[in-house]
């Protein structure tokens, strides 16, 4: 009893706080809610108009009669800023490329009529409409869809891969056919034939049927190469290291394969995803990328033309780590292009590659920015982009591609409720680690916090990944960020060893040492925040999701500090995460080995190992059909609260979810057990 009134003394505070923070000009202001997460607009993959005059992107928003968030297309005018909605349907469009003369836009999505059939078979199918939204036809028709595709630059074919089921013949394969209910292990193989289609005369011939797995296929503007990155298995897990990037020659149909030395052997480890093939307006340099997860991501360009003789990693300015697999060459130049994360930004950067040698690089924009689609225009002068500030959600942007220093010019405004919500105070902080090294982490204050106005409860948001970032920018997530400070928290939202942006070697530093050096900085932090006045250390919460719900476990079984924890999809066991994970290279990348080569390693770095120490009160999310990290993680984790430690615990699974949570119901589900929990277990509010 005596603890529970502990407890509730500080309630009344903490409402006269949060109703302080308002000044009587923001009155009329809006107090930011779980519901407003369902009212925002995401912006991606947008794509310049060949003339710079317009452009689209997908808009995707959350559907509450649909349970789901749904994607459509949408224009803008660059001059008049006239925005156009181009599709209704309530399938995903996705893909959208203007044809070469601007006229049309291709895009892919699944539609249905009542007899199901190809077209119309609830398939992905590409599709055209003209640049207005009028006129939309199915242009491949598909049984098993398709699976990506690529306008021919001259605009008159369409290149894409579809879908292809076969069974594989061994000595078992009789066996598997008799026995036919059972799931098995392997036996059925899934392959990508390309498919090239003539838009003046509507002939269709297969280009390439050879029973490989077409991860992402590109063809060079002459349409005389074709650079796929292939596996044998259709398995995620080929993906890590046993993968391929296949050179095929279109008139004398033949293949070469890359040599992998240098991303395989030469590499921190093989275990690599390949990605993001570009081919030069040349037609023989292509350029491409692999990421490792726990080291830095690698950017090469191959001279098709000298075969395997010339290939050219290039080297990246600063602390700047490689973002995401769209690199393009810049119209009408010699430069390779591409995001970059760095300090907690993402920024484009072109370097130039000539005469098969690297020369200058440099940032694109100068401005404080969090880039996440860009596109040129055809004459490479200027670009698109979508940026996520600090006042406001992803938004396009347009940029002189010529002068960083530039003011970018804002185009559309898609969240325009926003400004009438009282936002947060968005702020990046540094610390010292216990080893002496700088981190940083994004903290979020309430809307018009002062500082004395007393310290704040606060919540620990990790971001996953590892290899990845909390950008500096204005973020509203069911993981944490803007509903719990609109109700008088400060979020911490810690950049620990491991993550991108801070340099190769703060990258690396995590590798061999998770569940140790990365909950130190996280540690360091929350006391730097408290030195400061700004937290509350009897009123602190910890939640975060994928990696972010692993240091969660660590944190929970490392201190006591912490009055609440949200464990989203968190590893419990390395050695269980190695076995049933489908990319079990993350695992053996930070453990630095195979569990029977480093079982120590796998022990130190699983948060079972010192279960017993948890008396955290806990909430835990997981998907059913987590394939990232499965459900066993979390049963085992509400096993030893709930049977065995007796800790409170609730364990909530969202049916036929897999590792990210895509219904509207289990999106809110979510966020409002979390609200409830942290105010009850954290501030004792029991209503």
């Amino acid at each position: 009893m005596s603890t529970l009134l502990t407890r509730l003394r500080p309630i009344g505070l903490i409402s006269l706080l949060s109703i302080s923070f308002q000044t009587a000009a923001e009155s009329a202001l809006k107090k930011i809610t779980i519901d407003d997460f369902f009212d925002i607009a995401m912006m991606k993959q947008v794509s310049f108009s060949p003339n710079g005059k317009e452009a689209i992107w997908v808009e995707s928003r959350w559907d509450e009669t649909l349970d789901k968030a749904q994607s459509d297309l949408w224009k803008v005018n660059t001059k008049t800023r006239q925005t156009q909605r181009l599709t209704f349907s309530n399938e995903n469009e996705a893909s959208p490329v203007w044809s070469p003369d601007g006229q049309y836009i291709y895009f892919l999505s699944k539609r249905t009529d009542s007899h199901e059939k190809a077209p119309l078979n609830g398939k992905n199918q590409v599709f055209r409409m003209t640049n207005s939204g009028a006129d939309l036809q199915p242009l491949t028709k598909e049984t098993e869809g398709v699976n990506a595709f690529q306008l021919s630059h001259d605009g008159k074919n369409l290149y894409f891969t579809g879908n292809k089921t076969t069974e594989e013949t061994d000595v078992w394969s009789e066996m598997r056919s008799r026995h036919d209910a059972p799931q098995y292990g392997h036996g059925e193989h899934q392959s990508n034939p390309l498919y090239v289609l003539d838009l003046e005369h509507y002939k269709q011939q297969t280009l390439i049927d050879d029973d490989k797995v077409v991860w992402q296929f590109s063809v060079n503007n002459a349409q005389t190469k074709i650079a796929r990155i292939t596996t044998e298995d259709n398995e995620l897990v080929k993906l890590e290291g046993w993968s391929d990037i296949d050179i095929y020659d279109v008139k004398q149909q033949r293949h070469q394969v890359l040599a992998d030395q240098q991303w395989r052997q030469q590499a921190p480890s093989p275990y690599g995803w390949l990605l993001g093939l570009a081919w030069h307006d040349n037609n023989q340099q292509l350029a491409f990328r692999i990421d490792f997860d726990g080291h830095p991501g690698k950017l090469f360009i191959a001279d098709t033309a000298k075969g395997n003789n010339s290939i050219t990693e290039l080297s990246r300015p600063g602390k700047v780590t490689l973002n995401g697999q769209d690199i393009q060459w810049r119209p009408n130049s010699d430069e390779i292009c591409y995001r970059g994360a760095e300090s907690a930004r993402v920024k484009i950067y072109c370097t130039e590659f000539i005469k098969n040698k690297q020369g200058d690089s440099r940032k694109v924009i100068d401005a404080d920015i969090v880039v996440g689609s860009y596109d040129f225009n055809s004459s490479g002068k200027q670009l698109v982009l979508s940026h996520n500030g600090l006042t406001h959600f992803s938004d396009l942007f347009i940029a002189d591609a010529d002068n960083r220093r530039a003011k970018i010019k804002r185009i559309t405004d898609i969240n325009s409720q926003v400004k009438q919500w009282q936002l947060p105070q968005i702020s990046i902080v540094k610390w010292q680690a216990p080893d002496g090294a700088t981190v940083e982490g994004i903290l979020e204050l309430p809307h018009g916090y002062k500082a004395s106005q007393g310290r704040l409860p606060l919540i620990v948001q990790i971001h996953g990944g590892p290899t990845s970032a909390t950008p500096y920018a204005l973020q509203h997530r069911s993981y944490g960020r803007s509903t719990f400070s609109a109700d008088g928290w400060a979020i911490l939202s810690p950049n620990y060893r491991g993550s991108t942006g801070f340099g190769d070697k703060f990258l690396t530093d995590l590798v061999g040492q998770e569940h140790d050096i990365e909950v130190n900085d996280i540690l360091a932090g929350v006391d730097h925040l408290i030195a400061e006045g700004i937290a509350d250390e009897d009123k602190m919460a910890v939640m975060g999701w994928s990696n972010g719900g692993y240091l969660t476990n660590a944190l929970i079984s490392t201190t006591n500090r912490f009055k609440a924890a949200s464990s989203g999809a968190g590893v419990f066991d390395q050695r269980l995460q190695w076995m049933l994970e489908d990319t079990p290279g993350h695992v053996v990348n930070f453990m630095q080995g195979l569990p029977w080569e480093q079982p120590e390693a796998y022990k130190k770095a699983s948060s079972l190992t010192y279960a017993n120490n948890i008396n955290t009160p806990t909430l835990i999310h997981i998907g059913e059909h987590d394939q990232r990290v499965p459900l066993g993680h979390a049963q085992g984790l509400y096993r030893a609260l709930k049977h065995y430690l007796n800790v409170p615990v609730e364990l909530v699974v969202y049916p036929d979810e897999g590792h990210g949570l895509s219904r509207y119901q289990h999106r809110k589900a979510k966020m409002e057990w979390d609200k409830k929990w942290f105010d009850y277990y954290v501030l004792g509010i029991q209503d």
